[in-house]
């Protein structure tokens, strides 16, 4: 079997998208029945990373043109494909014009927001024309079928995994010396801070945190990531009169980021408009308290609140009172994210295209 899976970005990038997509292809290429993955990305990678046997990955550059051309191109050019995978709904015309040139079922993977609305006619068509349609989230799979012309028995669910390295372990001494938060009980937020990205919470955390600062003079919070929206935020901090206990640590490496969960005491990303979160994951099997949104897809991570608290994402009060209930508890036990493990997401998304191909 030979497969095509054309993505926004992969192996070498940073971000949810670019886990879940290398976690899929990982798992497609592990497959015995599997000869090659051919992979082709819209965006350049930004380190270098080595894919596993059996995968080769391309990077188109110049623009959507470009990267449609190269994509049609090596549909036209490249092996007999036996299925095409597509990574995002926005290249969802030409991944569904890949498969008809090569007569391969199509796969197309989707998230969140992008699938929430309906959008124009030829995402739409094509949409309608993919054999199986796999959600991250319950959410994203409601809000898909509110607008998509698709059997619900065609829309399945592949939730996100978590990489074996995310453990317990001591806190990184010098790290926090580096971020100044040495002996002070951490709440850590990990996400882009882009303008377009205000429904991740970083506010409604900083307005918690001037309520709790009273009562609670050794708090900090740490925001890992960088984005557009960051001089905002500062001056946000400072308006509240909390500058001296936030700490932009600005954009982390994927290397870096274990010791980040493992500097903090709480996870608290209280997103609206959250596809899933792999961050969620990642803080649970770090052995951290997770407080996410209750209005999206961040319910799938943390079970429904059996994995960590949810509560409402615009409520300063109710994430103030979740980060001192979840300071004053007992680390929770890491393992209780093992649905999410690896090895199961191997297993379920092999099982998955098997049935695709059936």
């Amino acid at each position: 079997m030979r497969v095509l899976a054309l993505v926004t970005d992969a192996y070498g990038a940073n971000g949810g998208i670019a886990r879940f997509n290398r976690d899929l292809l990982g798992a497609v290429a592990a497959m015995p029945e599997v000869e090659q993955v051919d992979v082709l990305c819209r965006h350049a990678p930004r380190w270098p990373e080595t894919p596993p046997a059996k995968v080769t990955q391309r990077t188109a550059g110049a623009g959507r043109a470009g990267y449609a051309m190269r994509a049609l191109a090596r549909a036209v050019t490249g092996p007999d494909y036996d299925l095409v995978i597509c990574g995002h709904l926005h290249l969802a015309p030409v991944a569904e014009a890949a498969a008809r040139l090569r007569g391969a079922p199509l796969w197309v993977q989707i998230y969140g927001i992008e699938a929430w609305q309906k959008p124009g006619r030829l995402r739409t068509a094509a949409m309608q024309r993919a054999e199986i349609v796999i959600s991250i989230s319950r959410y994203t799979r409601t809000r898909f079928l509110e607008w998509a012309d698709v059997p619900a028995e065609r829309v399945r669910i592949l939730p996100c995994t978590v990489d074996d390295r995310f453990t317990p372990g001591p806190r990184p001494q010098a790290l926090a010396e580096r971020l100044g938060v040495a002996g002070r009980r951490v709440v850590l937020t990990v996400s882009r801070i882009d303008r377009g990205d205000r429904y991740k919470g970083h506010e409604h955390v900083l307005a918690a945190i001037q309520q709790l600062a009273p009562r609670m003079s050794e708090l900090a919070y740490v925001i890992a990531g960088d984005g557009d929206d960051r001089p905002r935020l500062e001056q946000l901090a400072h308006e509240l009169g909390i500058a001296g206990r936030v700490h932009f640590a600005g954009q982390v490496s994927d290397s870096e980021l274990l010791d980040y969960y493992r500097l903090a005491d709480v996870f608290a990303m209280p997103s609206a408009k959250e596809g899933f979160g792999i961050v969620f994951l990642e803080a649970a099997a770090t052995g951290l308290p997770v407080i996410a949104g209750n209005r999206d897809g961040s319910v799938d991570p943390l079970a429904d609140g059996a994995i960590g608290a949810v509560v409402p994402p615009a409520d300063a009060g109710a994430i103030a009172d979740a980060i001192e209930r979840a300071l004053g508890a007992p680390r929770p036990d890491p393992k209780r994210g093992a649905r999410f493990a690896a090895t199961a997401f191997r297993e379920h998304a092999q099982s998955l295209l098997r049935g695709a191909l059936a």
